[in-house]
């Protein structure tokens, strides 16, 4: 029986090619800006998304984190959907590291609607209330489902806010999935907001790593607050070559996580419709509703484990799968074979 772990895309392991590509890295000490694998990946991932610059980072909420306080002075307010990585699963750090403040909208799915943070947004609030001074967008949405943004919400929300003063930051720490799930160009993307972090330790399988891009100036700011939270690092080339292989020969691949994402959806809607609509799984995310079929979120992810598929519960009535290069067909069918058998299960 296969092992099937969809708990995240985080859970890759290096290729035998990535490997390599680390083996044979050319380094530097990039605290004193001297790697040359670190600097030309970070240009290459600002060229692809249209930015000035790029900052590697060791993680992705360390490139969040950066890029919130570079736009948010303490006691100014970020403002983010209710579901969103930056609120969820953060651990409090932009109030905690940086003395910001945070309010949320609904955004069912995870789906942005423009005016929702237009109306929520005061972006001169004056001596009385917090003023805005930024908004968090997430592309592809994590626990809304693995959910695309429209690049045209995007672009609204964008030029709006840019009349308001108020900067946008897009954590798109899977905004590959969403360029390689609708065709939409990384720079597109990349123009809808004044900072962009894109990871590269998740479904593109580098060992770690994420890369913040701005301006210029943003960076160089960045890069100051980056060593004084600890993460400055030395011979990081490394690693930014697996990032840069993944960027190479891992980014169209995307496509099969997403058809094998989409494959399940079909098995389980079959047997429990309203337990997940198909039509919502583009990416590599599936998000299953189990209390629809009355399961608690904590037996099944526990039953499904049980049977070699392991998944992550959100919350406590929804179970998330997240597909990756380690995930191939075989481990697919097991998975589907599971989750349908739970899904009719609970239902009778």
């Amino acid at each position: 029986m296969p092992r099937v772990d969809l708990r995240s895309d985080t859970l890759t392991r290096p290729t035998p090619g990535m490997r390599q590509a680390m083996v044979e890295a050319e380094v530097g000490d990039d605290v004193y800006g001297e790697d040359p694998t670190v600097l030309a990946l970070e240009q290459r991932v600002a060229d692809l998304l249209g930015h000035q610059a790029g900052l590697f980072t060791p993680t992705g909420t360390m490139a969040g984190q950066l890029a919130v306080r570079h736009h948010v002075a303490p006691g100014q307010e970020l403002i983010a959907d209710e579901m969103s990585h930056v609120l969820r699963a953060e651990m409090g750090a932009a109030a905690a590291l940086s003395g910001i403040t945070s309010r949320s909208w609904p955004a069912p799915h995870g789906l942005l609607d423009p005016q929702r943070p237009l109306d929520l947004m005061a972006p001169a609030a004056g001596p009385y209330l917090v003023s805005t001074a930024c908004v968090v967008l997430e592309n592809t949405h994590n626990f809304g489902g693995g959910t695309v943004q429209p690049l045209a919400a995007m672009q609204e929300l964008a030029s709006a806010c840019q009349e308001r003063g108020v900067a946008v930051h897009l954590d798109g720490a899977r905004l590959w999935n969403a360029h390689v799930a609708t065709g939409v160009p990384l720079a597109d993307y990349g123009a809808c907001a004044d900072t962009v972090s894109v990871c590269l330790s998740k479904g593109l399988g580098a060992p770690m790593g994420s890369v913040l891009l701005g301006s210029a100036d943003t960076v160089a700011q960045a890069r100051v607050w980056r060593k004084r939270l600890g993460g400055g690092m030395r011979q990081v080339g490394l690693v930014a070559a697996a990032g840069a292989y993944a960027l190479e020969h891992h980014l169209q691949r995307l496509a099969q996580d997403h058809e094998r994402a989409a494959r399940v959806a079909r098995a389980v809607h079959e047997v429990g419709p309203e337990v997940v609509d198909p039509d919502r799984v583009r990416t590599n995310i599936l998000v299953l509703d189990v209390g629809a079929a009355g399961w608690s979120a904590a037996d099944f992810v526990a039953q499904a484990g049980a049977q070699d598929v392991r998944g992550f519960a959100t919350d406590a009535r929804h179970v998330r799968y997240v597909w990756h290069l380690d995930v191939g067909d075989a481990e697919t069918d097991h998975a589907a074979s599971v989750l349908t058998g739970l899904v009719g299960r609970g239902r009778r």
